[in-house]
């Protein structure tokens, strides 16, 4: 009985200091000011064009990051690269940014090359111009970005940007102009303003196109019915997001689903502002990554 007992509050004992360890590394994540994240360029970039704060973008990419790295610290993937092995070629930075390949013919990459070589004063930017600066051994070939060196040479070389300003400057500007943009137009355009539903359509953007076929978010809202009460609409576009978010290499299943039922379950709870949002985003974020 004794010996039961010292068990039982052994394991006791272990189970609450794991938990306690994995609820203060969670917290972490939340700690400090959001707009910290941000230059204060970018900050007062997002706050003009898309109405949204610090506080909220920041729990946005949190949401975003989860299942692309499922990591929560997002302001440490400026300087991502990978092939990830899904005919996209390189995938790039915080929003994941490609070179392209079979299965994206219209990559976003060669753009935030074009944007970091104006962000670095260039009178013509350009692909070759930021390649040139960053010291990379690549060409375009139609649309595609070619990149003739190791993936190890290259990748180290993207990571060497990871606290460059006018780099993170070029990845904003790119995440805004081909996914951000169209996320806020499509939300105003039916009425929504919040945050959730913002961050949701350039989730959805990001992960399968902004525009185009049946399965980018143009495709999506279009399924979506038209419903001017923004729960009910939300709630027939997460389903409808659900039934391809698995498929065509978007997410190893069930990645995709766990991705979306991050948005879905922070409708249902109600926090649709992201705003004092922490134990929430924590909560639904409380998911692993297969």
């Amino acid at each position: 009985m004794r010996f039961s007992l010292m068990i039982l509050l052994s394991f006791s004992m272990i189970f609450s200091y794991g938990y306690l360890s994995s609820a203060s590394q969670q917290k972490s994540y939340a700690a400090g000011n959001p707009d910290s994240n941000f230059s204060p360029a970018t900050l007062q970039f997002l706050r003009d064009n898309t109405g949204l704060d610090g506080e909220q973008w920041n729990n946005i990419m949190m949401l975003v990051n989860k299942p692309e790295q499922d990591d929560l610290n997002w302001i440490n993937f400026y300087g991502y690269c990978e092939d990830i092995d899904d005919d996209r070629g390189y995938t790039i930075g915080i929003f994941g940014a490609t070179t392209g390949g079979s299965n994206d013919t219209g990559p976003d990459g060669p753009d935030l090359f074009k944007a970091y070589d104006a962000a670095k004063g260039a009178s013509n930017p350009s692909v070759k111009g930021a390649l040139a600066r960053i010291g990379v051994k690549g060409s375009m070939k139609g649309k595609i970005l070619e990149i003739n060196e190791s993936e190890e040479s290259f990748c180290r070389k993207i990571g060497n940007l990871q606290n460059d300003p006018e780099w993170r400057e070029a990845m904003w500007k790119t995440f805004y102009n081909i996914y951000i943009k169209y996320s806020v137009e499509q939300a105003r355009n039916r009425g929504f303003n919040s945050a959730l539903t913002i961050g949701s359509f350039v989730d959805a953007a990001l992960n399968h196109g902004a525009t185009g076929g049946s399965e980018t978010l143009q495709g999506l809202l279009g399924k979506s019915g038209s419903s001017t009460d923004e729960k009910t609409f939300m709630t027939k576009f997460y389903k409808e997001r659900t039934k391809i978010v698995d498929t065509n290499e978007y997410n190893d299943p069930p990645n995709g689903k766990n991705r979306v039922k991050q948005w879905s379950n922070l409708l249902n709870m109600g926090e649709t502002d992201l705003k004092g949002a922490d134990s929430a985003v924590l909560q639904v974020t409380d998911w692993e990554l297969q």
